[in-house]
């Protein structure tokens, strides 16, 4: 049965021990803020109280308290949990930005990824966050050949109006030659080739339309963001999380050619 999405929502509730980390378009670490996020039910659930607190090394703790009934326009979930909210309409002439978060039991993954007018990203911020009686360690920084392989898996697709796809199977192969990343993604009946250059933690798919960033990042964690967001071309934002060697995550947030959000959809996949 199909749980709603406030029902989805509640797979969050919680006290989450963490941290933002703030990041440059290159995953330079910029600062680095200690946080605990707690997400209470009130009145059987029908209200969620959420205080985020922010504890900055050396200065007084700040707070942030919201109370809500009920879900803006701007957020999606998915069945697990997982979510995105964020700007509904993109436009080269305001700041925008969306927020992707990934639930693995007692574990979430969250980034930030923010736009200036110019349409360029300013700044990403790396959410890594557990509840208090997680045992489960932090991953090692994402590296390129821990994405290497034939990764097999199942899609999902939930649309702005809330209408949901029907599960679809995926193949994503990776390869390396050389300092050339290439994939080759299957789904349905369609087949999508692409290939990147590979720097360091950064992989940049220079060809795609618009340009594009694959950044992986510490906790297994990895974001994909276009460089510049030009007026008329469709482009999404993608996190994935490394959550096994063989077991990975994706989120994908989805924009037409006209700027509009359409949906999110969620990856769940596993190298064969």
């Amino acid at each position: 049965m199909i749980k709603s999405q406030w029902e989805c929502l509640l797979e969050n509730l919680g006290q989450w021990h963490g941290s933002f980390t703030r990041l440059s378009p290159t995953g330079e670490i910029k600062e680095d803020t200690p946080t605990i996020v707690s997400l209470e039910g009130l009145y059987g659930n029908k209200t969620i109280h959420q205080v985020v607190r922010y504890l900055p090394p050396l200065q007084p703790p700040q707070e942030t308290v919201l109370t809500y009934s009920s879900l803006n326009r701007n957020i999606l979930f998915c069945q697990n949990g997982a979510f995105s909210q964020g700007s509904i309409f993109w436009s080269p002439w305001s700041q925008c930005g969306a927020e992707l978060g990934l639930i693995n039991g007692d574990r979430r993954l969250r980034i930030v990824i923010l736009y200036n007018q110019g349409a360029q990203p300013t700044a990403l911020t790396l959410i890594r966050e557990k509840l208090p009686h997680s045992n489960q360690p932090e991953n090692p920084p994402l590296t390129v050949e821990q994405l290497l392989g034939t990764w097999q898996g199942t899609t999902t697709t939930i649309s702005t109006d809330f209408s949901q796809s029907p599960i679809q199977t995926t193949q994503l192969e990776i390869s390396k030659i050389n300092q050339q990343l290439r994939q080759k993604l299957s789904f349905a009946q369609t087949t999508i080739t692409s290939q990147a250059q590979i720097q360091d933690n950064l992989i940049d798919f220079e060809t795609s339309k618009p340009p594009v960033r694959l950044l992986l990042l510490p906790d297994g964690a990895s974001v994909t963001f276009p460089l510049v967001i030009e007026s008329g071309q469709s482009f999404f934002l993608e996190i994935g999380w490394l959550i096994q060697p063989t077991m990975r995550q994706r989120l994908i947030r989805s924009y037409n050619s006209k700027g509009e959000w359409t949906g999110l959809t969620f990856v769940q996949e596993r190298k064969v």
